[in-house]
């Protein structure tokens, strides 16, 4: 093969990287209300290739039992959902062509959580997708998915980069103060019990809530409008891990994406940021 064919398989090949340091990883999240639908998820495929994406990850895909298909187009779909064959919740992770093979490790939990790992040029990354209870869950819900957020958590190596995203259903607000660690200046509104929890989670295990760092326009912040229009607010939500902040390059919504549902999908850009080696920070637990 001649040099300019090395270069283009090369260019080629690290569109299908992840965590590289020299191009930007692009990671999307999105409730699209259904990937049941007949035709639904040629659409969730099309958004997401129109985006650029390398991994998009998916709230309430509404599919049953748990898998892994691949697309006519060349996309992985990992999914997670309920097993009593009744369509509600559910979750999904969904891989560019290619990237695949870069498939360490996933897990289906259950219909709320995915987890997946992904082997990246300089460290590998993992990926925890959500579908929390809403605010007005009985508190049990809420108390057993964190449960089982922190399990799933617990079994990740820390040298990881992290990201844990999805519908939290939580408002974090706009007041960090005392939280500055954990949260930007940049969330919306008032927090409510949910964001409360989601604060209180990423806290405990040095997470960092993604969205609330860039001071965007609050109409790329904002990522769910009511039917009516009337009311809105930003509770879907992407963190990582802090060591990894610096790796985190922008949070935004995308409002030109459209798969008809009340949600806007949201595209985080990940660039590595080598740190040097700090013994502090060796403590891995694989």
């Amino acid at each position: 093969m001649n040099g300019s064919g090395e270069s283009r398989k090369e260019a080629t090949d690290k569109t299908k990287e992840v965590l590289n340091v020299k191009t930007k990883t692009r990671i999307g999240f999105w409730n699209v209300r259904t990937m049941f639908e007949t035709g639904k998820l040629a659409q969730v495929i099309s958004e997401m290739n129109r985006y650029n994406l390398h991994i998009l990850g998916v709230s309430e895909s509404r599919l049953t039992g748990t898998g892994r298909l691949r697309t006519n187009t060349g996309e992985t779909v990992l999914h997670s959902g309920r097993d009593d064959n009744i369509h509600t919740e559910g979750v999904a992770i969904v891989l560019k062509k290619g990237l695949e093979k870069s498939l360490m490790e996933w897990k289906p939990v259950n219909s709320r959580l995915i987890r997946i790992r992904l082997r990246g040029r300089h460290n590998n990354l993992s990926i925890l997708q959500c579908y929390a209870p809403t605010n007005d869950h009985e508190e049990e819900d809420k108390d057993l998915f964190y449960e089982q957020l922190q399990a799933e958590l617990n079994e990740i190596p820390r040298h990881d980069v992290i990201t844990l995203m999805g519908d939290l259903n939580a408002k974090v607000g706009d007041d960090n103060n005392g939280a500055e660690r954990t949260m930007g200046k940049f969330g919306c509104g008032n927090i409510n019990n949910n964001g409360e929890r989601l604060v209180e989670f990423c806290a405990s295990n040095d997470l960092v809530i993604g969205g609330t760092l860039f001071n965007h326009p609050a109409i790329h912040r904002l990522t769910w409008y009511s039917p009516n229009g009337r009311d809105k607010n930003q509770i879907d939500h992407i963190a990582i891990n802090g060591i990894w902040r610096g790796s985190l390059l922008d949070v935004r919504v995308k409002r030109g994406a459209d798969v008809g549902s009340d949600h806007l999908l949201i595209i985080a850009n990940i660039r590595l940021k080598l740190r040097r080696t700090d013994q502090r920070h060796a403590d891995h637990r694989r």
